[in-house]
């Protein structure tokens, strides 16, 4: 699926034509440097020692065996960001709820590849059973991903004060959430 990239000069990068598709073995290693680096520089996320290619290929992995997607946003054959859905808890009531993820690289943030993953990822998990979507954001300063989300028809369900401890610093979890396809409106079809 194509995209156009928001135009912003201060980058120095033109206006593009951005593709979300599914990610293959061969997008593992950008999208590792991609996690890493907001592994080792914010507290968008909690983990505090990257994972390494064959770690993030076994998350990859896993995702898929569960039937969820795993998608990369490229320009120009090059990987600029990444997105999945995963299970929120491997408790058997919750299987109908996937927890949303996504990383997009610095020099691409705020030119709309984040709302372009989050949209397909939303349709593509409303294509299938799963009838709740849950954002878990590390850290309740990220008001860029909180915005993104609430863009797309999120809503704030509620805030863990100082559950984290990441660079010294505590640390809140922020819950966003919306409904897929019918919600709770009805229930899935077995």
């Amino acid at each position: 699926m194509g995209y156009a990239l928001k135009s912003e000069t201060s980058t120095g990068w033109p206006d593009a034509a951005l593709h979300i598709r599914d990610a293959d073995d061969a997008d593992i290693e950008a999208i590792q440097a991609i996690y890493a680096n907001y592994v080792l520089t914010s507290s968008a996320t909690f983990e505090e020692i990257p994972p390494s290619v064959p770690e993030m290929k076994l998350r990859r992995a896993n995702v898929l065996a569960a039937g969820l997607p795993f998608l990369v946003a490229e320009i120009d054959h090059q990987v600029i960001g990444f997105s999945y859905a995963s299970p929120y808890r491997s408790r058997s009531a919750y299987k109908y709820t996937v927890e949303d993820s996504i990383y997009v690289s610095d020099v691409f943030g705020g030119r709309g590849v984040g709302s372009a993953l989050l949209s397909q990822l939303i349709a593509r998990c409303e294509a299938g059973p799963w009838r709740q979507m849950l954002a878990v954001m590390g850290t309740s300063r990220n008001e860029a991903c909180m915005a993104l989300h609430r863009s797309l028809g999120f809503s704030n369900v509620g805030t863990l004060k100082a559950v984290g401890l990441k660079f010294g610093q505590w640390e809140d979890t922020v819950m966003m959430q919306r409904h897929l396809g019918e919600g709770e409106w009805s229930l899935p079809r077995e």
